[in-house]
């Protein structure tokens, strides 16, 4: 099964799919609202303004599997989201990263490898995955590196499509 394939749910509950973005570049991370790593979704979302027009966008997962890091509801996670960040980029139902009710998703996910070459279970909120515009995933970058670092903005501008 490709990347495309898996089924998803959006946050407002509507079915989804990796291939409404087939041909892009992909920041796949799982957020947050109450981390202290929350305030990377501002970074997030300055990569989604600088780079959507050149066919990227980040998709953020919401998980609550990390210290009950996101608690809320659907709707509170799209209001908070909106008006402490200005997310513009799309949000997906609050999704499980680890454990038996792991995502399908990140059944493929988290077979990719970091820079260091460990992979498997998630990290902690906002690790991020790339994928590049084929559907393959490019990289995997752990929670703590900031969203527009040069290591993330040089792996996207590595795949960016033509």
């Amino acid at each position: 099964m490709s990347l495309y394939d898996i089924p998803l749910r959006t946050l407002s509950g509507e079915a989804a799919s990796l291939g409404d973005y087939k041909g892009k570049a992909l920041l796949i991370v799982n957020v947050a609202s109450k981390c202290g790593l929350t305030p990377q979704y501002a970074g997030l979302e300055r990569l989604q303004e600088r780079y959507a027009a050149r066919g990227f966008t980040v998709l953020g997962f919401p998980s609550n599997q990390f210290a009950g890091q996101e608690p809320g509801s659907a709707e509170e996670i799209q209001t908070f989201c909106s008006t402490t960040y200005g997310v513009s980029f799309p949000l997906f139902e609050k999704t499980d990263v680890n454990g038996d009710d792991r995502h399908p998703l990140y059944e493929v996910l988290t077979r990719t490898a970091d820079a260091e070459g460990q992979a498997g279970d998630i990290a902690w909120n906002f690790e991020k995955f790339l994928v590049s515009p084929d559907g393959t995933v490019a990289a995997r970058i752990r929670p703590r590196t900031e969203p527009e670092s040069d290591e993330v903005v040089a792996a996207i501008e590595a795949v960016l499509p033509a």
